[in-house]
């Protein structure tokens, strides 16, 4: 007889699994950013002393981090939102081969580890993948049945740990995680929302409802920088989602040498890394500090966001753990540095933010998390209606130079591999 009241009824262990993977994540997600800061820093504190180091630190670690990969923790490989997002068409049989708990272990070292070497990485995504598994583990270990639900609740709430950006994990959750009706009506609500305020805005001028709280952007300077932004940085991140797909569907076709040599392939990839980031000196790690010295004004070479686009992309298909999160956002700083230089008479701050809420849009394709991330992350409610105009004009632009999401066109060969084990366990059946 099931019980249905007390600590053993399945709602209290569910209840009970719920609230501890929670707490877990949090200090999981505390932990993961500490160490990741601290490699950063390590790497940072060796090159200036040895420049030419990462020459020689990058190819190898990358090669080493692969070979592990390969080895040890397949399912680690990439961001991890993709075998997240595979992971909910079927928990029960997902959750041992794309996130058990062994596998959030080896996520956190290894993507330390990118970092230690000079990888162009962020530890969000990771700690999606992380999250998931820590949440799913709990019900396991509870013996709660294993639910889409809790493999979306624990990937959201690694994207709030990570940025500490509750309402950004919520939106997350909707626009990447969940099905394509609710991705539909999180973009209509945002329409809505967008010309509803402009339509206020532009009658009733430049106030904020409850009382003016920062400087922000005239209604005028917004009609021209946001859609500039927007188209920029649609295509730019939509570029960066195209070659990212392309190339990890056809390498093997493009570079014959490098077919089945994957520690061969991270170490080339690791040279790429290392030559950027030696010849420009601000292409390492995730780019947080960049980004913020961006915003509040520092002078930045023009090219800081293409190299670290290039940075980003030769990480991210190495075929090592590690994020694109931070240094999209990054790379959406180094836009907005160009931006600035455009529109020099619009409040510097505020025109970086846009660049970075429209390339990060361009890239990841979730205009509501996007914008929601910046919102939380930069105290920047004044700029929210700009915010959405360039977010949504990134969103349509990016399409039209990448069809598909870079997270969903990730994910096919996990739901690949899903279908080939259930193939397997039938006919073993």
């Amino acid at each position: 007889m099931v019980r249905r009241h007390g600590p053993a009824a399945p709602i209290w262990r569910r209840r009970i699994a719920l609230s501890i993977g929670a707490v877990s994540v949090g200090l999981a997600a505390l932990l993961f950013a500490r160490l990741a800061d601290s490699a950063s820093h390590v790497f940072t504190h060796h090159i200036a002393k040895h420049w030419w180091l990462p020459l020689i630190l990058t190819p190898a670690g990358f090669a080493l981090i692969a070979w592990c990969t390969r080895t040890f923790a397949p399912e680690t490989a990439g961001s991890g939102i993709p075998q997240v997002i595979a992971a909910t068409r079927d928990p029960p049989r997902a959750v041992p081969l794309l996130i058990p708990l062994r596998a959030a272990a080896m996520k956190l070292i290894l993507t330390v580890a990118a970092l230690l070497v000079g990888g162009s990485v962020g530890r969000e995504g990771p700690t999606v993948q992380i999250s998931a598994a820590i949440m799913a583990g709990y019900h396991r270990l509870l013996q709660v049945p294993l639910r889409a639900s809790v493999i979306i609740a624990g990937g959201a709430a690694g994207v709030a740990a990570a940025f500490n950006t509750p309402l950004a994990g919520l939106t997350f959750a909707i626009e990447e995680l969940a099905d394509a009706y609710e991705q539909r009506m999180a973009l209509l609500a945002m329409t809505t929302i967008l010309i509803a305020g402009m339509v206020s805005l532009g009658l009733a001028g430049d106030y904020v409802y409850f009382g003016f709280v920062r400087q922000t952007m005239h209604f005028s300077g917004a009609l021209r920088v946001a859609p500039i932004a927007g188209i920029a940085g649609g295509l730019t991140g939509g570029l960066f989602a195209r070659m990212m797909l392309d190339i990890d569907r056809y390498k093997d076709r493009w570079i014959p040498a490098m077919r089945d040599q994957p520690v061969r392939w991270a170490l080339l990839c690791g040279a790429v890394v290392a030559l950027t980031g030696v010849s420009t000196g601000l292409t390492w790690g995730t780019g947080y500090e960049a980004a913020r010295g961006i915003i509040e004004g520092t002078e930045t070479p023009y090219w800081y966001g293409p190299s670290k686009l290039i940075a980003t992309l030769a990480t991210a298909v190495a075929g090592i753990p590690g994020g694109i999160f931070a240094p999209s956002l990054s790379a959406g700083a180094g836009l907005g540095a160009i931006l600035k230089a455009i529109f020099p008479d619009e409040p510097g701050g505020a025109v970086v933010l846009l660049g970075m809420v429209a390339y990060f849009t361009g890239v990841v394709r979730a205009p509501l998390t996007a914008v929601i991330i910046i919102v939380e992350a930069t105290a920047s409610r004044g700029l929210i209606l700009p915010l959405f105009t360039a977010a949504l004009i990134a969103h349509g632009t990016s399409r039209l130079v990448c069809k598909e999401r870079l997270y969903h066109g990730l994910a096919q060969p996990w739901h690949a591999k899903l279908a080939a084990e259930s193939t397997k366990a039938g006919k073993d059946a």
